[in-house]
């Protein structure tokens, strides 16, 4: 085996040697460098400590989380690199949980007079409660009984001409929407409308003080109930503000729950609509509201914690005295989601792929950004984040607290499962690229690895507002993340449908160990390309902006309303 990936490695210098006989000297001598410094069986070995069973699955605030960041500050300050925070290498990141007391929580029906009792669990999953200030430890509880509302897809979006909430008065009353945003809306805007912050507030906007949410069809393809109910017993988690309040979390809206394909059938029993109906109108695009001739009474119970889990981060200074104050980010989240059903009796989520192996990468490229004979031009943060599948949270908190100013970071480049993790691919998709001209540098970097650039063949799943690099958009900054391509360099292998048998089979399940088949020198191939991105913008004389008219640029770009 060992021959076997020498070898291959011989024959990817090669390759890229051939490729790089355009490039600048500068370029080409940072690619001989990170060929040779990203090696497979690093990003073997960190993944394998990382998603060990000794480290619980890397939920955050526990003790397998801190050894899981102890680790990283570790090889970071081996590498020679400095901390990135005040002199120390954690930025620590005080978290609100809530874990929804099933047993002693209720929701309630009225329909038509008769009111009925739905079964958490098969009808229904309840959204989770905070207080606003909470003691250490703290039991929520909150009540709400109102009519209900159904509002489409819950979006007021005045750029398409489009409000659900059109000819209706939530004032006072529950809502039921539909997940994520029309089909017909271009794939950004159906992004942005699509983020759960943003319908919150859309809602209370409209005076609405609680929310139900039921999926589309095929929705339920990629979001399986069974899996959604198997995340419940992690719980919900807000980071806190410095007054103590839950960032992010809106408590005007005092009940939530999401209900499985047959309570939406409970939801629309007697309407005016079935919900096959609905479904039907909006896949079409065209926005839909009807009072419900229904009530709902929610009574809900949470048991509250507060804990602290940290992000970690270095810091490599650029080398021109010009731009040496300004950053290049790269990210990747440290955390998995814990204990969770087992699976041949084992329960731990390792999170080998999501995201040990992002994690690995981010580790490998710092290596190799250290190793450079000379720095590049600006300087380079690698910020390795807690709390992602809670919520983006330490992402989120560092973009808000970050520890360089805000408008000195110029690009943050994500890694949320490394590409080419099963097998070796002619193309990457870079999540983001068109808003921005990171474009440019992906598409660079694309010819000197041999990758292709397609477009995101999932717009309907909007990954773009899914992963780490969303929280620094929302603060103007140009992202990207680069995931897996569709077509494989075997023509036998189908990509798209590969990566859906993992999400729907393995994803946050037990499922996600180092017992999976890995292709190694794929994974260090798109790792290289990961660095050559994140160089060229260290090198460019322009930092990346915003595309001209481009909806995120626009909406949160300079002068339009990220902070200053």
């Amino acid at each position: 085996m060992k021959r076997g990936l020498r070898v291959l490695g011989c024959l990817v210098c090669f390759f890229l040697s051939s490729n790089l006989s355009g490039q600048d000297s500068s370029t080409r001598a940072a690619v001989d460098v990170a060929t040779k410094e990203i090696r497979p069986e690093r990003i073997r070995a960190h993944m394998r400590f990382l998603s060990d069973s000794l480290l619980q699955g890397r939920a955050p605030g526990t003790p397998g989380y801190d050894v899981a960041a102890s680790y990283v500050a570790s090889q970071l300050e081996g590498m020679g690199l400095r901390p990135g925070v005040s002199g120390k290498w954690l930025q620590p990141v005080t978290l609100q949980k809530a874990v929804v007391d099933s047993a002693a929580g209720a929701l309630f029906l009225t329909v038509n007079g008769t009111e009925q009792k739905l079964v958490d669990g098969k009808d229904y999953i309840p959204g989770a409660r905070f207080a606003n200030s909470p003691e250490k430890d703290s039991r929520v509880e909150c009540d709400v009984n109102a009519p209900v509302v159904f509002v489409g897809f819950g979006v007021t979006a005045p750029d398409e001409k489009y409000d659900d909430f059109a000819g209706v008065d939530v004032r006072g009353k529950v809502i039921l929407e539909i997940f994520g945003a029309p089909a017909t809306f271009p794939s950004t805007e159906r992004a942005y409308y699509s983020d759960t912050t943003v319908k919150a507030k859309i809602a209370l906007a409209h005076g609405a003080i609680g929310t139900l949410l039921i999926l589309m069809p095929d929705d339920w393809k990629w979001l399986p109930w069974d899996w959604m109910v198997s995340q419940v017993p992690g719980g919900e988690m807000h980071w806190q503000e410095k007054n103590g309040a839950p960032h992010d979390y809106f408590s005007d809206l005092k009940g939530s729950a999401t209900f499985s394909p047959e309570g939406a059938n409970l939801l629309f029993a007697g309407a005016p609509r079935t919900a096959e109906q609905v479904f039907a109108t909006a896949k079409t695009g065209k926005p839909q509201s009807f009072a419900m001739p229904i009530s709902v009474r929610i009574h809900s119970v949470a048991s509250q914690t507060v804990v602290t889990s940290s992000n970690i981060v270095a810091e490599l200074e650029g080398s021109d005295p010009a731009l040496r104050n300004e950053y290049v980010v790269y990210t990747a989240h440290v955390d998995h989601v814990g204990i969770c059903p087992p699976i041949g009796g084992d329960n731990i989520c390792h999170g080998a792929i999501d995201n040990a192996s992002g994690t690995a990468a981010v580790l490998e490229i710092a290596r190799a950004f250290a190793a450079l004979p000379k720095p590049p031009r600006r300087s380079v943060l690698f910020v390795f984040v807690t709390g992602e599948e809670m919520g983006l949270l330490g992402s989120d908190y560092f973009a808000h607290f970050p520890t360089v100013p805000l408008k000195a970071i110029v690009a943050d480049i994500n890694l949320d499962t490394v590409p080419g993790t099963y097998y070796s691919m002619n193309d990457v998709v870079a999540v983001g690229s068109e808003h921005s001209t990171l474009g440019k540098a992906i598409a660079d970097a694309g010819k000197v690895m041999g990758y292709d650039i397609t477009p995101d063949p999932l717009p309907d799943q909007v990954a773009f507002i899914r992963s780490d690099q969303y929280s620094f958009v929302i603060q103007g900054v140009p992202s990207v993340w680069l995931v897996d391509g569709i077509h494989a360099t075997d023509p036998r292998v189908n990509l798209v449908e590969e990566n859906k048998k993992w999400t729907e089979m393995v994803y946050h399940t037990p499922l996600d160990s180092m017992n999976q088949p890995f292709a190694w020198e794929s994974m260090a191939k798109a790792t290289v390309m990961n660095f050559l991105v994140g160089y060229q913008v260290a090198q460019h004389n322009a930092a990346p902006a915003w595309n001209a008219n481009d909806f995120f640029g626009t909406t949160f770009g300079p002068g339009h309303g990220a902070p200053e």
